[in-house]
This record gives C-alpha cells, structure tokens and sequence, in this order.
C-alpha cells in the first residue's frame, strides 16, 4: 500500500479512537477542555504585528474564529523569542484550548510546544515551521515552491550576451521559511550560475525580515559590484522595499527586476509604478480561514486529515500546503485585485 494512503488511513483510524487525528503522542486529549458554553478559546501567539501581512493575518483569523464560535487572545512578541516564550506561558496560564504559534525562531519555540503539551494543549504551527518538538500541525504554503517562482522569474528574463549581475536578498536565518524560500530559489539558479549565465554579485541575510536591513545590503552590493546590477532577488515585499529605496538613490529604480513575496500594498503599488516587477501571492484569507477552521477543531478535539507531512528536524508534522501565484503588472486585476485581497482604488489610486 502507498505509504502517503497509510498514513492518512491511520490518521482516520486515530480520529475515531482519540478524536484527535494530528496527535504525534505530545497531546494528552483526556486532558484540557473542550470548549465551554461560551465556545472554546485559542491564543494566537504571533512573532510581530509590525508589518502589514501580519496585521491581516490576525485580523481574518479573528474575525474567521469568532463566526465559529471561538474566542481568540492574541499576544504579539515584536520578534523578541524569550518574550513569545513569555506570551505562550501566559496564554496556557489563561486557559486556552489550543493554540496557533506563528514563531518568531521556529527552534525557540519547541520549548513552547512542550509547555503546551505538558497541559494537553495541541499547537498548530501557522505558516512557519516550528522545529524540533512533536507540533501537531502544520499550515502553510509551499514555501520551496515559493523560492523556486521568484527564482524562475529571474531565470526567465537573462541576457542574451553575458550573465545576469544578481543581488539575493534572503529572509531572517532564524524563520526556517527563509531557509526554504532559499533552497527553492537554488533549485532554479544553481544550474545557471555554475553554467555562468547568472552572476551573483553579493548575497546576504536581511535580520528580522526589516526593509532597513535589505537597503544595506543592496548599498553594500553597489558599492562592491558597481550599478551594472540586473536584478535583485528579494525573498518578501518589505526587503524588496528597503532594496528599492537602495536603488532610488542610485538613479537605478525601474531599471532593475526586483521579486518579492506577500502582495503588500505598497509591493502592488510599487509593481503598478515599475519599481518592483513581481510578487508572490499567497491568498492569506485562505490561510487565515483554514488555520481558524483547524484551530476550534484541535480545541474541540474534532478529527482532522493532513494529507502532507515536513519534517520538523524531531518528527514528521502533519502538514496542509496551500497554493500560491507569480504576481505582475499583466495579472495584478486577475489575481489580488479580483480575489478582494487588495482593491482596485488602493492599488490604482482611482
């Protein structure tokens, strides 16, 4: 028998025994509640409410939760682990049902995973993979297939005389999404960079995801390479905002392909001016509701089937990848615009 069918036909199996499919042995169901009159209740602990992905994320999981019937408490870390550590603590001490960490360092919050467990709270990991600890579930995106668009995009576009001069900017080492978006991206360039129809110029890691970080090293790449750069791979929005600003005060905006990733207004907006050629669409509503629906069923210990796993380093997590989309100027109505993820007005301005 395939051992993908096997597995998720021992997931059903398990459904029926404990009412918990995605149990790796962490969660005690006898323990822990299942939602009392007022309806269950999930922490939301989440690594930063300082960019606007995250802002929505919490908004659309919220408003998804609460048509369920739950209630949801939301702690934010400002990327600080021992302060998410802090915040798990407090949602567990608060009595929660299950909880969804969005981590700051996926490595860090394995001790967030065995606090919660040792109170017989399942942890759904939402989009960003907690490592090293028996986490129940795992929701996300294809994050290889992510890098793997960004790079194609560059890959699509090269020179006919020479190589393409390129700038890869990637996320923060401690997200392991970083670590994927990369080896996704090297699975598209290395066969062109060994060939030598792509040059990278610099490369560097932008700390914590920040615009501030990425203007550095795209500052530092002109100042080592010299203008004559083609393209800037930058691993999200806000980092090929702060390369933009880079490239503003070198007179080069508008004449460099730069990729991102999360269809930010502002990143649609910059694609709508030329300053950014492409983003990577990842429907958010789509995540946001399904990790609402996910989270009451974990509370409410209701089976669940994870057709996909990932290894976390100490297990196979069960894990639900969602699809994503290459977004330019072409099908920017077609895609975020007609999705209602971002209006017409606010991109357009009219």
């Amino acid at each position: 028998m395939n051992v993908r069918i096997a597995l998720v036909l021992l997931s059903c199996l398990l459904s029926i025994a404990t009412g918990l499919v995605i149990s790796r042995g962490g969660v005690d169901v006898s323990k822990g509640t299942t939602g009392g009159s007022d309806g269950p209740v999930i922490g939301l602990s989440m690594d930063t409410l300082k960019e606007e992905r995250w802002i929505g994320d919490r908004d659309l999981f919220v408003a998804q939760a609460k048509k369920l019937g739950a209630t949801v408490l939301v702690e934010s870390a400002n990327s600080d682990d021992t302060r998410q550590l802090r915040d798990v603590e407090s949602l567990i001490t608060r009595g929660v049902d299950a909880l969804v960490i969005i981590p700051h360092n996926g490595a860090a919050m394995a001790r967030a995973v065995e606090m919660a467990h040792a109170e017989g709270i399942p942890v759904l990991s939402y989009d960003r993979l907690i490592t090293g600890a028996d986490t129940d579930l795992y929701i996300t995106f294809d994050n290889i297939k992510v890098g793997e668009l960004q790079a194609q995009f560059i890959a699509d576009r090269l020179p006919a005389q020479g190589p393409l001069r390129l700038i890869r900017i990637y996320g923060a080492k401690t997200d392991n999404n970083a670590v994927l978006f990369k080896q996704g991206q090297d699975n598209i360039l290395n066969p062109l960079i060994a060939s030598g129809r792509i040059e990278v110029v610099f490369e560097d890691w932008a700390e914590d995801w920040k615009p501030e970080n990425a203007k550095k090293i795209t500052n530092a790449a002109i100042t080592k390479a010299g203008q004559g750069i083609d393209a800037i791979l930058a691993s999200n929005d806000g980092t090929a905002g702060g390369a933009i600003q880079a490239l503003i005060e070198e007179g080069l905006v508008g004449k460099v392909i730069v990729t991102g990733q999360d269809a930010d207004l502002a990143a649609c907006q910059r694609i709508v001016t030329g300053s950014q050629t492409m983003t990577v669409y990842k429907p958010l509503t789509v995540l946001a509701n399904q990790a609402a629906d996910l989270a009451v069923r974990l509370a409410t210990r209701r089976p669940i089937i994870a057709k996909n796993e990932t290894d976390n380093g100490k297990t196979s997590v069960p894990s639900i990848f969602l699809p994503i989309i290459a977004v330019t100027q072409e099908n920017l109505k077609e895609t975020v615009i007609k999705d209602g993820f971002r209006s017409e007005k606010d991109v357009y301005g009219k």
